[in-house]
């Protein structure tokens, strides 16, 4: 499955902080791109971020959702991210 690739880093701001997005990983999927993005904050701390797009690059504020055909193909856009990918490898245990 085809993904997107957006720069990185790129900026990020929330009421709580602002930062960059330094890693992700995405799928198109047919009514949406989602997006797994690790993010670091201006004080070095870091997030994972669960989001999604639109097929036009537009960031939704609408929960993700993903079936298992997505997972996949998220699970394999990992692989060009190490310190995303290490970081939900505590979710599995």
């Amino acid at each position: 499955m085809k993904t997107t690739s957006r720069q990185l880093p790129r900026p990020f701001t929330m009421p709580w902080g602002s930062g960059e997005i330094v890693e992700e990983a995405t799928a198109v999927g047919e009514w949406s791109e989602p997006s797994i993005q690790l993010l670091r904050y201006d004080d070095g701390s870091t997030a994972v971020r669960f989001c999604q797009y639109d097929h036009r690059g537009r960031f939704r504020r609408s929960p993700m959702m993903v079936d298992a055909k997505l997972l996949r193909a998220l699970g394999r856009s990992l692989a060009n991210a190490p310190r995303l990918r290490k970081l939900l490898r505590s979710l599995a245990t």
